[in-house]
């Protein structure tokens, strides 16, 4: 279940007011020509371009392997973690930069870049190349994100963006539960369809969107800092590489020390240049919150075990019990359609009768009950029954934790922090991700057995409910304070 697109990236609340005076400002003939639903229906093709391509790509990696042999799974990781490093990154600084300029401009570009990008990844003839292009595929949907939300909020009266917003939300979860089974769909036939499927899309949502969004302008604030997002970039990815080589190094060896020790220098110099500069990338004063900070630390944890399952599951369907794509595919959707139905039916009446903490709670439970479960009913023969059951626990874990911990972490931030916010808490939840994929790596490594591919399985779906479980310390800073208010 892709980690849905929330609310939280949208700007800051005076923002919206600015923006719907701008495009209703041009007069009465340009006010009637502005459709909000037709503005959501363009921006959100943008959204499920982004989210599609989750899953799709997580169940076609076997048949990339095959495609191209010799390449390990430590190479392969890469199309998932180029994308996921990247798109932290650069998540909070688009999302900055395209303030300045016209919204419906800046959108656009994301689209196409995201289109060119899926035409290339389509014809890709190395894993090398292939993860050059997931990099200028990550960057268009750090500038869909942000941009699609700004146009919402600036198009949309204030009663009706909430709405809205909503329904932009489960279209995205909607799309990210189509993606395994339209991937095993399209791997039948080559893996290079799972890019190729979104030109179409692109393509339609850049006509349509030339033709009808309405012009959004910018408006006056601080360029943000190239300097920020570079260094990290380059440390989530020395550290991620660290990771993935630790087995072959070994633990006590120079490099990986060296490793370590760089992608840490690099933190720390972001963490300086955050606190020195006066126009930060991470303003880290919001770390004083409490249910802000708490909220943060449960995403670590809990990314992390969301990354290792999403590509843990989709290599055991395929490579452990021999399933076809297609059939994998069918299997792990059940997660990824229950994420969205309990986030909007389920959560919101849990908060409001109990408060985001124990709400957060159960489904840290829940998704760390999914690794049990397959770690404990997992065998060499192959079982839809177990597979469906792990995909329903894990998509209740997510549905009722990522949502809830996003806006308990943000209820409580003043309303001109609420855009900075939500960037720093998605730069969290990927770069984890990216972290988790990196630990899965280095703890399955590379077996030559049956059982022994079954036994390394298993010892990480045990660890990773470990850590995910670990996303319960953190808990009492949602309390109190946040109880009736996210």
């Amino acid at each position: 279940m892709s980690v849905l697109p929330s609310a939280s990236t949208a700007p800051d609340d005076r923002t919206p007011d600015r923006h719907a005076g701008s495009v209703e400002g041009r007069g009465a003939e340009a006010d009637r020509a502005v459709r909000p639903n037709q503005v959501l229906a363009i921006v959100s093709l943008g959204i499920v371009l982004a989210n599609l391509d989750l899953f799709i790509v997580n169940v076609a990696l076997p048949d990339i392997a095959r495609d191209f042999a010799g390449s390990g799974l430590d190479r392969l990781s890469w199309i998932l973690n180029g994308y996921a490093i990247v798109y932290a990154a650069l998540l909070v600084f688009f999302g900055r930069l395209a303030e300045r300029y016209r919204r419906d401009r800046s959108f656009l570009l994301g689209v196409a870049l995201f289109t060119f990008a899926s035409a290339a990844c389509a014809a890709a003839p190395s894993v090398e190349a292939l993860v050059a292009f997931r990099l200028v595929q990550a960057a268009g949907a750090a500038l869909m994100t942000p941009t699609s939300l700004g146009l919402l909020l600036a198009t949309f009266p204030p009663e009706g963006r909430g709405g809205a917003v909503r329904f932009w939300t489960a279209i995205g979860g909607f799309a990210a539960a189509l993606g395994p089974v339209v991937g095993g769909l399209l791997v039948a036939w080559s893996w290079r369809w799972i890019f190729l499927v979104n030109l179409p899309i692109g393509l339609l949502a850049l006509v349509v969107g030339l033709w009808k969004l309405p012009a959004v302008p910018g408006h006056a604030i601080l360029r943000p800092r190239v300097w920020g997002a570079l260094l990290v970039t380059l440390g989530v990815g020395i550290l991620t590489y660290g990771i993935m080589k630790s087995p072959e190094w070994g633990w006590s060896s120079g490099p990986l020390a060296l490793t370590l020790g760089t992608a840490l220098v690099l933190f720390g110099l972001f963490v300086r240049d955050c606190l020195r500069s006066t126009n930060p990338l991470v303003d880290l004063s919001l770390f004083r919150i409490r249910a802000f900070t708490g909220s943060a630390l449960i995403l670590v944890p809990f990314s992390i075990a969301f990354g290792a399952m999403l590509l843990s599951i989709a290599l055991w369907l395929q490579d452990g019990w021999g399933w076809s794509g297609l059939k994998a595919g069918l299997a792990i959707a059940p997660g990824p359609f229950v994420v969205p139905l309990t986030s909007l039916f389920l959560a919101g009446r849990l908060i409001a009768r109990l408060g985001p903490a124990p709400v957060v709670a159960l489904g840290v439970v829940s998704f760390a009950a999914c690794f049990g479960w397959w770690a404990a009913m997992v065998g060499p023969e192959p079982s839809m029954a177990v597979a469906v059951v792990g995909m329903l626990l894990s998509g209740l874990g997510v549905g009722l934790t990522v949502p809830t911990l996003m806006g308990a972490g943000l209820a409580t931030l003043p309303a001109s922090s609420f855009a900075t916010g939500s960037g720093i808490l998605n730069m969290v939840r990927q770069t984890a991700i990216a972290l988790g994929v990196a630990i899965l790596v280095a703890v399955i490594g590379g077996p030559d057995t049956v059982s022994g591919r079954l036994a390394a399985y298993e010892h990480a779906w045990w660890l990773m409910g470990a850590v995910a479980l670990a996303g319960l310390i953190p808990l009492p800073l949602l309390r109190r304070r946040t109880q009736g208010r996210a």
